[in-house]
């Protein structure tokens, strides 16, 4: 029986059994989409990330799954990805591109087993009434905070949802069918302090099975989208802001950003995170499924 190669790795902390668990599978190039899907729902993380050889002028090209489908971009699997194949020899440390859904996404890497991604083309939607919202992640009126909810993202988007900071561990896992019908396919709940920057998150992914993430490195680059649109960091040249996320699923995760803006719109944002090894092995081959 054929095996792939794989190795699992938490992303976004500096310590093993905390932030995104995720799983990285060498030498993809051979699966099929159904296999890799297979391979994904057999880990069963919130996604699996497969490394195969690029179609265009990067580095290495990446195919993102979650148990359940597959993803354009995400940005746990992207940090990890890139830092997994530099300890593996695949090219060294400095600046690589990573071919994905996406486009082509420039990644720095260091020997100390950290990586920069800066996310894809930003995007930012209509502001949205709040009280169907709340009431999807089962709070209520007085706990909305300042800032319109809206969607942001950069790559993948999602719906963010200003909130006290007494309200963030209060917030319950989201129902698919409501979320569905609010065409809420991700959204993060979170609270925002002005003066450290810092940023208190929850995720929640009904959309591809996913109840809540550890760590969402997608959401942590639109979160800056959001607040520079919200006025809440600055409309001209580069700011850092951190985002804390997983505390309530006991995997705390530090997700350093930057977002730089130009006449009050981001033009690039990026995430910075470690990857710290757990697991390596080698798992069957499912079944091609034509």
């Amino acid at each position: 029986m054929s095996t792939v190669a794989y190795e699992i790795v938490d992303v976004f902390t500096d310590r093993p059994f905390a932030g995104n668990p995720l799983a990285v599978v060498f030498d993809a190039a051979a699966l099929a989409t159904s296999q890799m899907q297979s391979l994904a729902c057999e880990f069963n993380l919130s996604e699996t990330v497969f490394l195969l050889p690029p179609t265009t002028d990067a580095t290495y090209r990446a195919r993102i799954f979650t148990p359940e489908r597959e993803l354009p971009f995400a940005g746990h699997p992207s940090v990890g990805a890139a830092v997994v194949a530099m300890r593996r020899g695949l090219f060294g440390e400095g600046q690589v591109v990573q071919e994905c859904g996406a486009g082509l996404l420039p990644i720095t890497v260091t020997a100390a087993g950290g990586a920069t991604l800066t996310g894809g083309t930003p995007t930012l939607g209509p502001p949205r009434d709040p009280e169907p919202l709340l009431a999807l992640a089962g709070l209520r009126a007085e706990d909305l905070a300042e800032g319109a909810p809206r969607s942001a993202g950069c790559g993948l988007e999602f719906v963010f949802l200003p909130v006290r900071p007494e309200a963030v561990p209060a917030a319950t896992v989201l129902d698919p069918r409501a979320a569905a019908m609010l065409e809420v396919t991700g959204m993060s709940v979170f609270a925002w302090d002005k003066d450290s920057r810092t940023a208190h998150a929850r995720v929640f992914c009904p959309a591809v099975s996913v109840p809540e993430d550890p760590a969402t490195g997608s959401a942590a680059l639109g979160l800056g989208v959001w607040l520079t649109a919200a006025g809440l960091l600055p409309g001209e040249g580069t700011t850092s802001y951190t985002v804390h996320q997983g505390a309530e699923m006991r995997r705390p995760s530090t997700l350093a950003c930057t977002a730089t803006a130009v006449g009050g719109a981001v033009t690039s944002a990026t995430v910075t995170g470690h990857v710290v090894p757990i697991a390596r092995g080698e798992m069957a081959v499912p079944p091609f499924i034509g």
